[in-house]
């Protein structure tokens, strides 16, 4: 039985930009075939909306952890509708 695609919205808290978070994040997505959008935010967050199945959903965030710069100290967490159309994993531009 094939798992199930989810889609979550994430926003980071930490040291979070300007260390290659963004770019990690697209790659480690790319890697595991997950799709989506990532963004730095006015407030020093990073948003994220990241859609796969549990497991290419846990990869991408066990890449991030292992960043060298990157520091997570909050993360939240909620669960969205998936878009059905949707095929790559994309940086946004930043929301100012």
């Amino acid at each position: 039985m094939a798992e199930k695609t989810v889609r979550r919205h994430l926003v980071f808290e930490g040291l979070v930009q300007g260390v290659g978070f963004r770019w990690r994040a697209r790659q480690a997505a790319r890697a595991v075939g997950a799709t989506g959008w990532v963004r730095n935010d006015w407030d020093g967050t990073v948003s994220m909306e990241l859609q796969g199945t549990e497991a290419q959903i846990d990869r991408v965030l066990q890449a991030l952890e292992q960043g060298r710069y990157i520091h997570i100290e909050d993360l939240k967490i909620r669960t969205i509708p998936t878009e059905a159309e949707e095929r790559d994993f994309v940086t946004l531009d930043d929301r100012w």
